[in-house]
C-alpha cells in the first residue's frame, strides 16, 4: 500500500476491523519511512456498474465521486461522515443487487434526493440544486415545496 505522504510502499497494519457491515475491512497503517497514519478499506471486488450519463456518455461508477458529492452538499450540517458513507454504501448495494449493471444518473440522483429529503432538508437543497441543474429561484422555491409537502404527507401518516 502506498504512503499518501511520502508514496513509500512499506507501511504497517496497526488495528484491522469489519466495516461496512462486514462487506469491507477497515485497516489502520503507518509508514515505516514516515511514521505518517492512513487508512485503507479492503472490499470484494464487484462486477462494475455503468452510469448512463445525461449526454449519453457512460462511465464506471465511482463512489468516492458521489460521496465528493454529498460531502459538498453536506458541508455546514449535522450529518456525519460516517452517515454519508453508509448512505454512498446502501446505495452501491442496491445497484449492485439488481441484475442490469447499467443505470442511468436520474436514477443514482433520486435515490440520494429520497434519502436526503428525510435527513436533512438543507442538504437537500443543496443537492437538488446541483443534480437539478437550478437555474432560476422558482427551481428552489420548488424544491422547498417538495419537502413542505412531504412534511405534511408524514405528519398525516403519524
Amino acid at each position: 500500500m502506498q504512503c499518501p505522504s511520502c508514496q513509500n510502499t512499506d507501511s504497517r497494519v496497526l488495528e484491522s476491523r469489519a466495516a461496512d457491515g462486514g462487506r469491507s475491512v477497515r485497516r489502520r497503517r503507518e509508514c515505516l519511512n514516515c511514521d505518517f497514519r492512513f487508512t485503507t478499506y479492503e472490499r470484494v471486488e464487484t462486477v462494475p456498474i455503468t452510469v448512463l450519463k445525461t449526454n449519453g456518455n457512460r462511465e464506471i461508477f465511482c463512489r468516492n465521486k458521489l460521496l465528493n458529492g454529498l460531502s459538498r452538499a453536506c458541508e455546514k450540517t449535522t450529518i456525519e461522515t460516517t452517515k454519508l458513507e453508509l448512505m454512498v454504501d446502501e446505495l452501491e448495494l442496491k445497484l449492485q443487487q439488481r441484475s442490469n449493471k447499467e443505470v442511468r444518473s436520474s436514477e443514482i440522483g433520486e435515490m440520494v434526493l429520497d434519502q436526503l429529503k428525510n435527513i436533512n432538508e438543507v442538504a437537500y437543497v443543496r443537492f437538488a440544486s446541483v443534480y437539478s441543474q437550478f437555474r432560476s429561484i422558482n427551481d428552489f422555491v420548488q424544491a422547498l415545496e417538495s419537502i413542505n409537502a412531504n412534511k405534511s404527507e408524514l405528519a398525516a401518516v403519524g
